[in-house]
């Protein structure tokens, strides 16, 4: 008799839990509903909700581009280096570059961390040239958004691996600030070594692609003999996994994606593409490896296809690698219109992208209509970055194609991309998500739910991240329905 009282009671309690969290879940999504269901939404409110909201993961996002340009001027300090106050032919000087060797001959126009700050109207102006920080809020001479945005990484870049852990440390403490439990990051530049023959080779691919499988693999296969180049990877993969030290813990896990620079000879690209997939395999880290760099620029556009060829390749070899490659971060009027008919499909077809970063071109792909379908049954998610996608292409609100994504069912999730350059945070993503496009309460959620899902984690760490992700919205509900009261 005692046992069937105890069960009846536990019963009863399981009843009544499960019914504050269904009352729970109403009131949040009532309350959601009212933010967002005026003509103009409550940005301020809906902005606290969202700063409150469990968003799982930030799945496209670049380590360098997240450190903010007061982080890198304190780096700058501690290494007693400078920032030119202005240009010096003879001294090789640009102003708010950062010299790593001052002398003093250079200290004359060199400034320190410390009198940097000091100096209010150089602080100022070097935040701006370090970010997208006052671009768009006054009238000033100011070079085109999308030289501005990638001009950034030429200032700060000198400082950028200087302290890898303490980077790694600040991004963790403010993910969790935001309820992010999971970083997929890209750090550095894997590394490329030259053989003069082999490179003379693959460059020739350009005029002609005839044989390219052959000579790839006479590359991959002396890369794969070379002591140098294993030893580069090594040192690539030790430099990421000390940097990680102790970054993991129960509420918060980070992992690496390798990358290429797509702006280099194809040569280049082709020994860091092969560095980027060996070190991927060889480390637990390492989930991914990514293509970067502006899209639209002449070497990029010109040597695309033989890009996807090279992934194709590597596929084959590597065939358990995950591919997260930024494809069709394209707008009309950037290129001719025939550059945005493949970038995507080639991405898909080609190179077998697991994801797509961006995928802004969507709309002027040859067959969107089939690639749209494509990607919903492969189930292979876009990487939707509304800030930068705003503030370099100069999409955004309609223009955007989440909305085209939305409506075929192709899954996608929220990301950041560059927070450190376009001064915000996923926080700040998923408001403008939720003000611009009012997706349903469920759809918002689910959103945050594909983060994980999506993610290149093993599947026994995604379940339990997923398990933990449901946890955190039950206890956001919670909070809200208090709050609201």
């Amino acid at each position: 008799m005692k046992t069937k009282l105890l069960v009846l009671c536990l019963l009863a309690i399981g009843a009544g839990h499960a019914k504050d969290i269904n009352n729970n879940y109403t009131q949040t999504k009532q309350y959601y509903s009212q933010l967002i269901s005026a003509h103009t939404p409550n940005t301020a409110e809906l902005g606290l909700l969202m700063n409150m909201l469990p968003k799982g993961a930030d799945l496209h996002h670049h380590y360098s581009g997240a450190i903010y340009a007061e982080t890198y001027l304190e780096w700058v300090g501690r290494q007693k280096f400078c920032i030119y106050s202005e240009d010096n032919a003879a001294l090789n000087a640009q102003k708010f570059h950062i010299n790593t060797s001052p002398s003093e001959a250079s200290s004359k126009i060199c400034l320190s961390a410390d009198a940097t700050r000091q100096n209010n109207a150089f602080y100022r102006e070097l935040l701006q040239k370090w970010s997208d920080k006052d671009f768009s809020n006054h009238s000033h001479d100011q070079p085109a958004p999308d030289q501005n945005f990638f001009n950034t990484f030429f200032y700060f870049m000198p400082v950028a691996s200087y302290a890898m852990h303490e980077g790694f440390q600040s991004l963790k403490e403010r993910a969790q600030a935001e309820n992010v439990q999971y970083l997929e990051t890209m750090v550095d530049l894997a590394p490329g070594i030259s053989n003069k023959e082999l490179d003379q080779e693959v460059n020739q691919l350009v005029q002609n692609p005839n044989n390219a499988e052959a000579i790839f693999a006479r590359y991959a296969d002396f890369m794969a003999q070379d002591a140098t180049s294993q030893q580069q990877i090594s040192a690539y993969i030790k430099t990421m996994e000390d940097a990680a030290k102790g970054i993991d813990s129960s509420d918060f896990k980070l992992r690496v994606q390798a990358y290429v620079l797509r702006n280099l000879s194809p040569s280049l690209v082709f020994s860091q593409m092969y560095s980027a997939f060996a070190a991927d395999k060889a480390s637990d880290l390492i989930v991914a490896v990514n293509i970067v760099g502006p899209e639209n620029e002449h070497v990029a556009m010109r040597d695309y296809d033989l890009h996807m060829q090279m992934f194709k390749f590597f596929k084959k070899r590597y065939p358990d690698s995950k591919l997260a490659l930024h494809a069709g971060e394209l707008a009309l009027g950037m290129v001719p219109p025939e550059g945005l008919k493949n970038h995507i499909n080639d991405a898909v077809q080609i190179a077998g992208a697991n994801r797509i970063g961006h995928g802004i071109d969507i709309t002027h792909e040859k067959n969107a209509d089939l690639l749209l379908k494509k990607l919903k049954e492969k189930d292979i998610a876009v990487e939707v970055n509304l800030s930068s996608n705003e503030f370099i292409l100069g999409v955004k609100n309609e223009a955007h194609p989440i909305q085209v994504y939305r409506r075929h069912g192709v899954p996608f999730v929220i990301s950041s991309d560059d927070p450190g350059v376009s001064r915000n945070n996923l926080s700040g993503e998923y408001l403008l998500y939720a003000s611009r496009y009012k997706p349903s309460y469920d759809e918002l959620k689910n959103t945050a739910m594909n983060s994980i899902q999506y993610s290149f984690l093993g599947q026994a760490e995604k379940k339990t991240e997923m398990q933990a992700l449901k946890q955190r919205f039950d206890e956001f509900e919670a909070k809200v329905a208090k709050m609201i009261k």
